[in-house]
């Protein structure tokens, strides 16, 4: 007897998990999403824990859950960060409205996974100081944290900070070894004291042991205003290409390109098939067998009617949605939209088997944040069902 056998490709049909929901702990707001996979595959999925109003400045801890099992039960939320000693407040926070002078900031954490198995860390104390931690057993406990801020200082070079940040979401490494974290950094004299910005990287030669600064990858001009929070990639050719959220006229996404991902950058360009809704985006490579692609996520809204662009109109945060590039970052194509409602900051990345992690805010009203952050799960079958 003979049999025939018809390959099928199954769907993995979306799955959504809210892992931090508003109120739950304490904790009247959840943000800054971000999620890696490390070496041994377990999922990491962090972000800022803020108790009270839910501003920048607010008393803000770094929350992380761990799944080992490819992202279907995670365990317990865990506060990874503390730093020994008296903190004072940024004294730009403090010319601001209702921002309590004894409240602690931790802010913008960043992970690496290393492909040796540590998983480096760092994260920021109220907007003005960074500080690097590591961990060697996926995330269950962390080293001291130890001050990198003078790393910082050479920017002051070209540009006179009083705010910096690092990340947000997830830095990379490159195939040297070299760690890549985007940051950006403020004079604080603006909005928020977030504003003006301009966007940099640091880096590590030494697995962690000592940061560098790059050069100003994003200047603040009058057409390109106040790039903040990045997203890195490394390229099929070695290069490193940042993605940047900005505040510019142009209502796009900014890239840049850098041999090293610290020196030598290009002139920054706007990405026309990526719309820019100022929001944290999500950046990662999808490779398995001859795939390679790259994943952005991002709410897909910039006032539209009928399909068509309306400009000036709202930049409400809606439509979390994934786009695809087959051709290095060059063109995208938007894929399938994850949350339709509203929608906020978001990071992406794959596991070995080959599952896609979304992590994001939502919310069911009008929210810079959202009420909860969510984990979307998904396969590349699913975000190409509908023809690409």
């Amino acid at each position: 007897m003979i049999l025939f056998f018809t390959a099928i490709v199954l769907l993995f049909p979306l799955e959504k998990t809210d892992l931090f929901v508003a109120g739950d702990s304490g904790y009247n707001r959840y943000h800054i999403p971000g999620i890696a996979v490390t070496q041994k595959g377990t999922i990491l999925a962090w972000c800022e824990a803020r108790r009270n109003a839910g501003s920048d400045w607010d008393d803000i801890d770094i929350l992380l859950r761990r799944s080992l099992n490819d992202g279907i039960s995670w365990s317990q939320a865990a506060s990874v960060v503390h730093v020994e000693g008296p903190k004072t407040k940024n004294p730009f926070a403090l010319r601001l409205k209702n921002v309590n002078p004894s409240s602690v900031t931790y802010n913008n954490p960043v992970l690496i996974p290393d492909r040796s198995g540590k998983i480096h860390m760092l994260f920021c104390l109220e907007y003005m100081r960074c500080f690097y931690q590591f961990s060697v057993d996926d995330g269950v406990s962390w080293s001291v944290p130890v001050e990198i801020t003078s790393t910082f200082e050479v920017f002051r070079r070209e540009y006179d900070w009083k705010v910096l940040a690092t990340g947000p979401n997830h830095g990379i490494q490159l195939s040297s070894g070299r760690l890549i974290v985007p940051v950006w950094l403020s004079t604080g004299t603006g909005g928020n004291a977030h504003r003006p910005s301009v966007t940099a990287t640091i880096y590590s030669d030494d697995g962690g042991h000592s940061w560098l600064a790059g050069e100003i990858a994003v200047p603040c001009t009058e057409t390109i205003i106040n790039p903040n929070e990045t997203v890195a990639i490394q390229l099929s050719d070695g290069s490193v290409m940042l993605n940047v959220r900005n505040e510019s006229l142009a209502h796009r996404r900014i890239v840049v390109n850098s041999p090293d991902g610290a020196t030598n950058w290009s002139s920054p360009k706007f990405q026309d098939d990526l719309v820019e809704p100022i929001c944290m985006a999500g950046l990662t490579r999808y490779e398995n067998g001859s795939q390679s692609l790259l994943l952005f996520s991002h709410p897909e809204n910039l006032g539209r009617a009928d399909g068509n662009e309306v400009p000036g109109k709202s930049r409400d945060r809606r439509n979390l949605s994934v786009h695809i590039s087959r051709d290095e970052g060059r063109h995208w194509k938007l894929a399938k939209t994850i949350e339709p409602g509203w929608s906020a900051y978001s990071d992406i990345n794959v596991s070995s088997s080959g599952t896609i992690f979304c992590f994001f805010g939502r919310g069911d009203f009008s929210s810079f944040s959202g009420d909860r952050l969510t984990l979307a799960r998904f396969d590349l079958p699913w975000l190409l069902e509908d023809g690409d």
